[in-house]
C-alpha cells in the first residue's frame, strides 16, 4: 500500500488500486455490492433514526437473512454502520449509519443516479452486443 504523509490508519493514508497487495481492492469489493448499496440507502433514508434488522430486511426486497447479516457485519466492521443491542429476549438489534457511512451514501447516491439515468442505454448496448454475438 502506498502511504503519503501519515502513519497507517491515520488521515492522509491513501491506497493504490493498482497495487495487487493494496487493501483498497478488498474495500471496493465490499462497498461495491448491490446489497451494500441497498443497505446504505435504506439506513440513510431512516437517518437519524435506528433501524431494526427485520425492518431493514423489509426495505431490501430479495435479500436473504444470511446475506443481510453478512453485509451488516462487514459494514459495522468497516465503521460505516453502528450496531446497538438492547438486552431483551430475544435481543433487539438496531443499526444506523455512522458519519463515515453517510459520506459513503453521498458517493453511492451518485452511482445509483447514474445507473438509473443510463439503464436504457446500457440495455440497448447489451441487446446490440447480444445480437452481434448471435450473428457470429
Amino acid at each position: 500500500m502506498t502511504t503519503r504523509g501519515a502513519p497507517a490508519g491515520g488521515r492522509g493514508v491513501r491506497g493504490d488500486l493498482f497495487d495487487p497487495c493494496c487493501p483498497t481492492r478488498q474495500l471496493l469489493d465490499r462497498i461495491g455490492t448491490k446489497w451494500t448499496s441497498m443497505a446504505v440507502k435504506a439506513l440513510a433514508d431512516a437517518a437519524p433514526e435506528e433501524v431494526r434488522f427485520a425492518e431493514l430486511r423489509r426495505r431490501m426486497p430479495g435479500v436473504s437473512q444470511k446475506m443481510l447479516s453478512v453485509t451488516l457485519r462487514s459494514l459495522t466492521r468497516d465503521g460505516l454502520v453502528s450496531r446497538r443491542v438492547e438486552p431483551a429476549v430475544p435481543p433487539r438489534v438496531f443499526y444506523r449509519l455512522t458519519g463515515l457511512g453517510m459520506s459513503l451514501e453521498a458517493v453511492l447516491a451518485g452511482l445509483r443516479t447514474w445507473a438509473e439515468e443510463h439503464m436504457a442505454e446500457i440495455d440497448r448496448a447489451n441487446a446490440a452486443s447480444d445480437q452481434e454475438a448471435d450473428e457470429d
